[in-house]
């Protein structure tokens, strides 16, 4: 709305407005006389944008409102509305002079004029206008606390259609189509034929004024004609059905040019081919009268047996009932005929709210989207209102609650769950501007980011050029995230942090196993390919997690050897029974006499540990702990490679043996040192440390040198008692 008058409205007082409209009438004066007196003063000077006069305008949406059925209490707002703009403060002063209900009424019906106004403004914005058009359909049921502000919008939409017809204007493309795709279905919807054909017919005038004027002159040329046969017709038909028992109402139906030009483009006709121009309505008592009139009408005529519908014994989908027939006279003209009950014709013709989701001819629907059984419950609950409104003390629960449309800065309609913020927003928009967002203006303020949003404010997103979103987001009783939708797409970024920094870990350690072994020229690839693994990263995730053991790596890179020939093994079997002391190891090879001993890398067996003895080609006897896996692994492969082995007693200088040993703790400052004191105090030698840090946690390997496996674990219960440390195993 454009006011040329604003200051004038402006300079009363909120409390001068409610006492002029309490004592410009008598109390018990009606709310339509009383709103009609507060609004006047504010509004009879002034225009809307499209040169109407705002005062004439309200008194005509107040006309429109009461042919449709609607009650004085609701043709009273249509002058509240257009008095908003003129208050510092509508909710307050409306409240005071006419109640809550009022108040509320008149609010909501301004925010939307805006946000439509809003959204046809930024069409040129849009990909798809389609989906725009949908969002707006759904936004008119879902802005609104109930149907009343809907109804509010169609009644001033089909003035402001009519006005444009009668002054001659141009119309605004922008401004016909929305009544075209979105008031015009929505009046359908709702039942009100009567709005519904004439916007439809005056927005199809204003788009496509040639073929208006075309398919005009068409229906003109003949109207005289046409019209006095049907009602010709009419009045046959009534009587010889009368004469037959059925007490019938036969009407003619006119036919709009709009219809006319649907149902040419459907079927790609010509209007010499559109068989309902002339239409006749039957209305009979019952079911069975419908039946008795269509027997006796095909009887009377030459049936088109292809274009017979029966929507009573298969109703539409908005629970539409007739039967349809067009039949031929005897000169070969064709006749549309409806038949239905007077409660088939109520519902009708008075309407029910049928499905939201708009589907036409041929298509699904303008957004491609077919309605859910959810939204189908709560068109059901519509129907009801529609039937319900007759005043306005009803209830003003919202339909829509678990939902909220907000606008972008280029005015695109975004759908949300109710309770939704400016980062539910930002996911929705996109997936990128949620994980960067770092703040966000709403209607052109600053808000915090976990503040609700409302139904018709405009949003826009402050972002950070690279980064991601913050843990506190993910906090419930922080109120950032409404929307699950959102809060899954945050969750699924820290995830893909964790397999990163996972995927590292994992990495290192191959990478420092590789060059331990010197095989660092081994291709990551092949290595994963080589264990299963579909790629290096996949390799590297299981390792960082723990759920892989490097000793199966060890393995690959230093397979045993083959088995033995039965020669070799009879030579050793048949060798002098001596128990001879491995040069290196401490270790007696039960039954065999000077054979070279190694303890194996994989395991680092100490004594007292449970000992075996394998051989191999070319290295002699690696000695395993009983309980290694790579042992019981290749022992399960060449059993007859087993032999038994025990620890000696080395004469002389005691015998040390390197054993791995485990740590995770809580990273810190002194961590280490205070690890390597505990050893240094108990005479361990460490000969090696290995230190990961993740997020906090310190993975540790202490290589030792350890004389009695025993006592290692006692040091390892005191390793345990550092402030910090988690766990202290042997490996």
């Amino acid at each position: 709305m454009k006011s040329h008058t604003a200051e004038q409205g402006e300079s009363r007082a909120v409390p001068d407005l409610v006492a002029a409209a309490e004592q410009a009438l008598p109390q018990q004066a009606n709310a339509l006389q009383r709103s009609r007196a507060f609004a006047e003063p504010l509004i009879a000077g002034e225009t809307l944008e499209t040169g109407e006069n705002t005062l004439a305008h309200a008194d005509a949406v107040a006309s429109i409102l009461k042919s449709m059925g609607g009650s004085e209490a609701m043709q009273a707002a249509s002058y509240l509305v257009y008095a908003v703009p003129h208050l510092n403060k509508p909710q307050d002063v409306i409240a005071k002079a006419f109640g809550e209900s009022y108040a509320a009424l008149a609010v909501e019906t301004t925010k939307l004029v805006r946000v439509q106004q809003q959204a046809r403004g930024a069409e040129h914005f849009l990909e798809d206008p389609r989906v725009q058009t949908e969002n707006v359909r759904k936004m008119l049921l879902a802005f609104s606390r109930d149907l009343r502000v809907v109804m509010l919008r169609l009644a001033s939409r089909l003035q402001t259609l009519r006005y444009y017809a009668a002054t001659k204007q141009p119309m605004p493309p922008a401004v016909a189509r929305e009544a075209l795709q979105v008031f015009a279905p929505l009046a359908n919807r709702l039942g009100i034929w009567q709005v519904k054909w004439e916007m439809e017919d005056l927005a199809f005038r204003f788009l496509e004024p040639e073929t208006y004027k075309q398919v005009a002159r068409w229906l003109d040329e003949k109207r005289v004609e046409r019209e006095d046969y049907v009602d010709q017709l009419r009045r046959q038909l009534e009587t010889e059905l009368r004469a037959q028992g059925i007490h019938a109402q036969v009407h003619g139906r006119p036919k709009h040019i709009y219809s006319i030009v649907k149902k040419m483009r459907g079927k790609s006709l010509d209007f010499g081919q559109v068989l309902d121009v002339r239409a006749l309505r039957v209305i009979v008592p019952d079911v069975k009268d419908c039946y008795g009139a269509l027997d006796w009408v095909h009887s009377r005529f030459t049936p088109i047996l292809e274009e017979f519908d029966d929507y009573i014994a298969k109703p539409k989908p908005n629970g539409y009932q007739s039967l349809h027939t067009i039949v031929r006279d005897a000169a070969g003209r064709p006749i549309e005929i409806q038949i239905r009950t007077h409660a088939m014709h109520e519902h009708a013709e008075h309407g029910v709210a049928a499905h939201w989701a708009y589907k036409e001819a041929g298509h699904k629907g303008y957004a491609g989207v077919s309605a859910s059984s959810e939204y189908d419950t709560k068109i059901a609950v519509l129907r009801q209102l529609l039937a319900w409104e007759r005043d306005l003390s009803g209830s003003d629960k919202g339909l829509f609650e678990d939902s909220i449309y907000v606008l972008t800065p280029q005015a695109s309609i975004v759908e949300l769950p109710k309770g939704s913020t400016a980062v539910d927003f930002a996911y929705t928009v996109h997936t990128s501007l949620g994980h960067r967002c770092r703040g966000a203006r709403v209607d052109g303020a600053m808000v915090p980011l976990n503040k609700p949003l409302a139904n018709g404010q405009t949003v826009e997103i402050v972002t950070a050029k690279e980064g991601g979103p913050s843990r506190d987001w993910l906090n419930p009783e922080l109120g950032f995230l409404a929307s699950n939708r959102a809060r899954s797409k945050v969750r699924a970024w820290f995830n893909e942090q964790l397999r990163h920094e996972t995927v590292a870990r994992g990495r290192e350690l191959v990478e420092r196993l590789l060059q331990r072994e010197g095989r660092t020229a081994f291709k990551l690839e092949d290595l994963a390919a080589k264990l299963g693994f579909k790629s290096a990263e996949d390799l590297f995730a299981v390792v960082g997690k723990d759920e892989f053991s490097l000793r199966t790596i060890e393995t690959l890179l230093n397979p045993p050897e083959p088995a033995p020939s039965e020669d070799e093994v009879l030579l050793a079997k048949k060798s002098k029974p001596v128990g001879a002391k491995s040069p290196k190891g401490g270790v007696l090879v039960v039954g065999v006499d000077s054979l070279m001993t190694q303890l194996a890398k994989c395991c680092k067996p100490a004594p007292p540990d449970a000992i075996s003895g394998f051989v191999t080609r070319g290295k002699g006897v690696s000695i395993h702990r009983r309980d290694c896996a790579n042992f019981r692994e290749i022992a399960g492969r060449s059993p007859e490679r087993v032999i038994e082995v025990e620890w000696g007693r080395p004469k002389g200088e005691a015998q040390v043996y390197p054993v791995d040993v485990a740590i995770e703790a809580s990273d810190r400052q002194g961590l280490l040192r205070d690890i390597s004191e505990v050893f240094a105090k108990e005479k361990m030698n460490v000969v090696g440390v290995q230190t990961q840090s993740v997020r906090g946690t310190a993975w540790m390997t202490f290589t030792v040198e350890v004389a009695d496996s025993q006592r290692l674990g006692k040091v390892l219960a005191i390793v345990r008692d550092v402030s910090g440390v988690q766990s202290a195993r042997r490996r």
